[in-house]
């Protein structure tokens, strides 16, 4: 026979005697974790009890937990876990070497329907991190590390004073990390670190002032990663190569990646590039390829981007500018198109100072390379001996093409050896200045480049100078440049064929 009591509160009861179960109880109460929340003493027990015993939605109350071991969502062995703080309330401070969290799978296969086994649909998909803060305390403290997951979401974190922020290794799939803050950290913001990783979307997040790198991939087999809407900035302090994102693969694979709408700034005087690609090994250039570099603010450090040993790279309609050594340093590619942008220091910045920043774009033994449709604004690269706005060095079969190349400091283009490059229907524009010494100039042993259809405009009567047979000019139209301005006086102009 059941009694009923109108008014009495079974569930209160209940709720009473649950808060006062010791720690080692078989559950863990939100009294308990209460208890635990100032940071005074290690939650990590309570806090990987609370993770094990859950139905699959973990939920960290407000508060501060200190954690002296990792805490770990083991989806192989306990099925479906999702962890989520309390809107940025809830903190965890890694006291210990190693990560704050780690999220363990067991996909074996790639993003393929018929590769993805039973048990990762059934135990192990999705897992999702979000609304917490992580906070390192050791120079070997890390935020959040994945391993073997598929389709993992990590959004609305703050991690900072870690290692590495999140820290991606051996193999993942499709994984999504959104609207974070990956901010201050000793090493790297997001790591790929030589793992096997398909489908990664970065997306509306904060990564800045972390030493080594912004986002990070060093070596493994990595494909189809878009980095969009992101602000990413003054990511330095290591001397090693860093900067905002920085993909190495010295004995890996860069592939596919699409890196749009981001911003990506630093100092001047900071060491690195904006974004730095390297390919190379026994993959030679294929080692980083099919890259699309669109739509970027990007600038204000040593180089804005640097491209070591890559091929199919496109960087179009960006806008790069304060580079202090260069804007775009481009070094045994091949296959690469450059169009669209506009570099060069803002003009501002030059009134009334003495600029570090030279601008510039170097490419240094490249072949088949397009660079058209930019505008190159007030490069000071180079030197009475050599380089310009543009320096194309021992490079084969390049062409600039339908740039405005406007007051360079030196020289517009300077090609140096190589041998079938053609700069054609340009516009050069330099005012008189006793520093500048040609629009186009040729040197060194090369041969077969043709200077055609280019409208220059400069104070000087031969502004194309070619060493030797080394090349071929024909039809540029000449203005002589009026001290008053640019526009030129109708019996100046002359045509050279």
């Amino acid at each position: 026979m059941q009694m009923y009591f109108p008014g009495f509160r079974w569930t209160a009861v209940l709720a009473g005697l649950a808060f006062s179960l010791p720690i080692n109880a078989q559950f863990v109460t939100s009294g308990q974790l209460r208890e635990l929340a100032d940071g005074s003493q290690p939650a990590t027990e309570a806090l990987q009890r609370l993770i094990d015993e859950s139905e699959g939605l973990i939920e960290i109350p407000p508060g501060t937990f200190l954690l002296d071991a990792p805490l770990r969502l083991d989806l192989r062995a306990r099925g479906y876990r999702s962890l989520r703080g309390a809107d940025g309330t809830t903190r965890l401070i890694v006291a210990h070497d190693g990560c704050a969290l780690e999220v363990l799978g067991d996909h074996q296969g790639t993003a393929f329907p018929a590769s993805v086994e039973d048990h990762t649909w059934e135990k192990e998909r999705m897992p999702v991190i979000s609304g917490l803060e992580i906070l390192g305390k050791r120079d070997t403290s890390d935020g959040i590390r994945l391993i073997r997951t598929m389709k993992c979401i990590i959004r609305n974190v703050l991690i900072r004073r870690c290692r590495y922020g999140i820290h991606l290794v051996e193999r993942n799939r499709n994984v999504i990390i959104a609207d974070s803050h990956l901010y201050d950290n000793l090493d790297t913001g997001l790591f790929l670190d030589a793992c096997d990783l398909h489908q990664v979307n970065i997306t509306g997040n904060h990564i800045s002032y972390n030493q080594r790198a912004g986002i990070r991939q060093y070596n493994g087999d990595v494909h189809n990663v878009q980095i969009s809407g992101n602000d990413i900035e003054y990511n330095s302090g290591i001397a090693e190569s860093c900067g905002e994102i920085v993909l190495e693969a010295p004995e890996g694979i860069i592939s596919e990646y699409s890196i749009t709408g981001n911003t990506l700034q630093a100092r001047p005087e900071n060491p690195g590039a904006n974004i730095w690609i390297t390919g190379g090994g026994e993959k030679g250039p294929l080692a980083a390829r099919i890259i699309t570099v669109s739509g970027n603010i990007i600038g204000d450090r040593d180089k804005g981007i640097v491209l070591r040993d890559a091929s199919g790279v496109t960087m179009a309609s960006n806008t790069i500018y304060g580079g202090q050594t260069v804007n775009l340093h481009l070094q045994h590619c091949c296959d690469i198109t450059l169009t669209g942008n506009t570099i060069g220091t803002r003009s501002s910045m030059h009134d009334g100072v003495d600029t570090p920043h030279k601008d510039g774009i170097l490419a240094e033994g490249c072949a088949d390379c397009l660079i058209t449709g930019n505008i190159l604004s007030d490069h000071r690269f180079g030197s009475k001996e050599r380089g310009g706005a543009l320096t194309l060095v021992n490079t084969e079969r390049c062409r600039v093409s339908d740039c405005q190349i406007l007051s360079p400091r030196f020289r517009g283009v300077h090609i140096i050896g190589g041998m079938g490059c053609v700069v054609s229907d340009n516009t050069f524009s330099a005012p008189p200045s006793e520093a500048f010494l040609a629009a186009v100039e040729i040197s060194g042993p090369g041969h077969a480049h043709l200077i055609q259809n280019n409208w220059i405009c400069t104070a000087l009567p031969e502004p194309v100078v070619m060493e030797g047979a080394s090349g071929e000019a024909r039809n540029n139209t000449l203005v002589q440049y009026e001290e008053t301005g640019t526009v030129p006086n109708d019996n100046t102009e002359k045509t050279q064929s």
